[in-house]
């Protein structure tokens, strides 16, 4: 029965959700075709002109122009006159002088410039040349249009022209209100404030109830955490609605854009991972190089040699002897071991070796069974003398004292190897080695990093982070969160 009560009420949520994104899918189609409506106009006159005139009018504050109305009605009262008269009549004379004299206040006064379509303007007079045959003014081409010598050769032809390319094109400009505010009249306040206030109080009752749902948040942190959902009751910068559309059709499972984010994410962490690593080599590299340019390496010997008079110690230990004494244990009681008959066959070659040389082995050699014998008596010193200095080595190490005179020969060797550094300008062309050690790095590895294949850093990027990511277990997902 709980069951059957929890899967109601997830159902519930999921069609809730996916309600309100049909509502808000709606309301980001009228936001981008107010936003489109100004720069498209002409194209959505086209195709819908009852619709765009109607919305232009009444949420755009967009009228018709006086002049290119006014002209476009001489042009019709023309057509009229020729349908019913003929083209010598008085009429007709004098309505084609009043459409010459209009025609060029039509270029000089430009009324397509309040629309900011200007353009629109060129490519009318660019037909009009193209028509008469008047490449070299715009002026001369509409006065020949309107004249009774052009018009003679076929009036009906020269109108239909300009109803087919002229007048949509005079058709498109308008003029625009200004509100009190100086800016055009934009009336898109009226669509747009039923779905600003239906999602400003779905975002505050679902942020109260997330806050009460989750012990230890508040209802800001609630808000924080939809903070996705502010676009849509914002007035302002509408386009931002796109964000909580996307997200909230993916939270009730519309889309699928997991692999998109996922690829978004890679390709971030990728490009992260790669200027960080950059960008740490270097910065450890040059403080490395800085505190060798201020003498840092030569301070540090001399502290070491006087004694460490000036060195901070945090634990009253020296670690160099008990990092010593743990490897030289190590070593002696843990790999010597596993490494002696390696050191026995070099230490029988190397007896061999000596003994060959010697004038006596060489005249012994002659003798029938001498070299059996040889080997094996090699191979006996080699074993007892391995034995022997293991375990001299090994009892040396056993007591007290020979653990001290251990540590004082690492101390003395440390001693007497910081004192020949020390010598002439030995630290010195240390110091400029090692710089010039670190520059060579710089350029020949860190600094190349920039010029590596991108998409095989990329390729193996993705590679790993995928494993990763199958290996994780896929988050449960929250409707209505």
């Amino acid at each position: 029965m709980a069951f059957s009560r929890s899967s109601r009420r997830r159902t519930f949520q999921l069609w809730f959700e996916r309600l309100m994104v049909a509502i808000a899918t709606a309301n980001l189609i009228l936001v981008l075709f107010d936003i489109s409506y100004i720069r498209f106009r002409d194209l959505y006159l086209k195709f819908l002109p009852t619709p765009t005139t109607w919305y232009g009018q009444t949420f755009k504050g967009i009228e018709e122009h006086r002049v290119t109305t006014a002209y476009l009605a001489e042009v019709d009262a023309l057509k009229a006159t020729l349908e019913n008269e003929s083209l010598d009549s008085q009429a007709a004379k004098r309505q084609l002088a009043n459409l010459r004299s209009s025609s060029a206040d039509l270029i000089d006064e430009n009324p397509f410039a309040v629309a900011n379509k200007s353009g629109t303007l060129e490519r009318i007079k660019q037909g009009m040349r193209d028509r008469t045959d008047q490449e070299s003014s715009s002026k001369e081409a509409f006065r020949t249009f309107w004249s009774q010598a052009y018009l003679q050769k076929g009036w009906s032809e020269e109108l239909d022209f300009f109803d087919a390319q002229i007048r949509p094109r005079i058709e498109t400009n308008y003029w625009r209100g200004i509100g009190f505010n100086g800016l055009p009249t934009d009336r898109f306040w009226l669509i747009d404030i039923p779905f600003i206030t239906l999602f400003g109080l779905e975002f505050l009752a679902r942020t109260y109830f997330l806050s009460r749902r989750h012990e230890n948040t508040t209802w800001f942190d609630a808000m924080l955490w939809r903070i996705y959902d502010v676009p849509l009751f914002l007035p302002f910068w509408r386009w931002l609605r796109v964000v909580p559309v996307v997200v909230r059709s993916n939270q009730a499972q519309l889309s699928h854009l997991d692999p998109i984010q996922g690829r978004i994410n890679r390709i971030l962490i990728s490009q992260f991972a790669v200027e960080l690593t950059e960008v740490v080599f270097l910065r450890m590299i040059d403080q490395v190089q800085n505190l060798i340019q201020a003498g840092q390496l030569s301070r540090w010997v001399f502290e070491l040699t006087a004694g460490k008079e000036n060195y901070i110690d945090l634990n009253d230990v020296d670690e160099v002897q008990t990092i010593t004494k743990r490897l030289t244990d190590i070593v002696v009681n843990k790999v010597l071991p596993e490494i002696k008959p390696d050191i026995d066959a070099v230490l029988s070659h190397t007896v061999t070796g000596a003994i060959s040389q010697a004038p006596a082995y060489k005249g012994l050699s002659i003798l029938p069974g001498f070299t059996n014998i040889s080997e094996q008596l090699t191979q006996q010193i080699s074993a007892e003398v391995s034995k022997n200095l293991y375990g001299s080595l090994k009892q040396a190490l056993a007591d007290d004292k020979g653990g001290d005179l251990m540590g004082k020969l690492v101390e003395s060797f440390s001693e007497h190897f910081r004192d020949e550094l020390q010598q002439g300008n030995t630290l010195k062309e240390l110091q400029v080695l090692i710089y010039d050690f670190l520059e060579e790095v710089k350029v020949n590895y860190v600094e190349r990093l920039a010029e590596d294949d991108v998409e095989t850093r990329q390729a193996n990027t993705y590679r790993l982070y995928g494993a990763t990511q199958k290996a994780r277990p896929a988050p449960a997902k929250l409707v209505g969160r």
